[in-house]
């Protein structure tokens, strides 16, 4: 598992111990990126089910300004933060030892807004629906934001969430895995690239 662009190009990172994670294959990874634009300029990103941290801290290599990373392992925590800490992201990088649903409710608390979510949730414990009404329930999304969902290729997910989110590309792999990318509207309800 590596950092495939950006300042920490190539760079190893490391895996949580045990079967606790389902780790992106780096493959899957790098299709996520070129799906929903290689490079940022800025913007703050919430890595969900953080496990090794691995789609949040590519996001910090591709020019993100700032990562919230949640997962409600400590072995995972403890991953994440020696992976922040190989490409020297500290300072733009928190983690929160939380499961999913206390952690929507903390950053919705601290008026938290996101430009990139990360929904990777274990596969034995689908909650992506729920998460994406919470996030936007709570106001979480900045306009024009981007949640990316990893999920098994049984599962289906509508094309929209409130009107607001509207499903603009769906791909699987391997024919288990598969991931759909949604696109926030704005309160006028234009859509990103519109």
């Amino acid at each position: 598992m590596r950092v495939i662009s950006g300042e920490n190009k190539g760079r190893r990172l490391k895996a949580v111990n045990g079967r606790m994670t389902r780790p992106t294959t780096d493959k899957v990874k790098e299709t996520i990126f070129n799906m929903i634009g290689p490079f940022f300029d800025g913007g703050a990103v919430l890595d969900l089910y953080g496990g090794s941290g691995a789609l949040g801290i590519e996001a910090l290599s591709r020019g993100a300004r700032a990562a919230v990373f949640v997962d409600r392992a400590g072995a995972a925590c403890q991953t994440i933060r020696e992976n922040i800490a190989l490409c020297r992201c500290e300072n733009r990088s928190q983690v929160l030892k939380l499961d999913a649903t206390r952690a929507l409710e903390q950053l919705s608390n601290d008026q938290m807004r996101f430009d990139l979510v990360f929904l990777d949730p274990p596969y034995a414990k689908q909650h992506i629906r729920l998460d994406i009404e919470t996030l936007i329930e709570k106001d979480l999304l900045a306009d024009h934001a981007v949640v990316v969902a990893e999920h098994e290729t049984g599962i289906e997910l509508p094309e929209f969430f409130h009107e607001r989110l509207s499903r603009e590309k769906y791909r699987t792999y391997q024919g288990q895995t598969a991931v759909s990318i949604y696109i926030c509207r704005s309160e006028k309800g234009s859509v990103s690239g519109e």
